[in-house]
């Protein structure tokens, strides 16, 4: 794993159990509303147990939706297949609009081509971060992940 990598991971887990701490302290004074002999301090409670809950369901699954597109990226470098967008960049290092635009033309032909391949969506999600459409980038993402998954189950049932 690279340094890099690593750094990314650390401060993920860092972010997770920070958010997971503030996720028991919130639980905690929701027991303390509902304990109360007040209704309407019962309902704060109440709804206060609700927000972990929520919180905790979206940690693990951005987690998780993290973890998968690690394993795919990993998983297409080792085949020599990670999108490389060499076009014209601007100062910044994005890529210009035009370069953008036909970064995304391959990767959507990709996609029309073969639409069940987890690898095309992962494509397509890198062109639209490339053009800055950050969240048709994260839906095509979830995609790719979700074929991909698929794909390993079928992988591992077969076997």
């Amino acid at each position: 794993m690279s340094l890099m990598r690593n750094k990314a991971f650390l401060a993920a887990v860092s972010i997770a159990v920070i958010l997971s701490l503030y996720f028991v302290l919130v639980a905690n004074h929701a027991f303390l509303f509902l304990e109360s002999e007040e209704w309407a301090a019962k309902g704060i409670g109440a709804a206060m147990l609700v927000l972990p809950f929520i919180g905790a369901w979206f940690l693990v699954h951005e987690f998780r939706l993290g973890t998968t597109v690690q394993a795919m990226a990993d998983h297409l470098d080792s085949e020599g297949r990670l999108p490389l967008h060499d076009g014209e960049t601007k100062p910044s290092g994005r890529l210009t609009r035009e370069s953008a635009e036909a970064a995304f033309e391959v990767a959507s032909r990709l996609v029309e081509e073969s639409p069940q391949a987890w690898s095309s969506w992962f494509h397509l999600a890198y062109a639209y971060d490339a053009a800055g459409e950050r969240a048709q980038a994260r839906k095509s993402l979830r995609h790719a992940a979700d074929l991909y998954r698929a794909e390993r189950r079928r992988e591992r049932s077969a076997a």
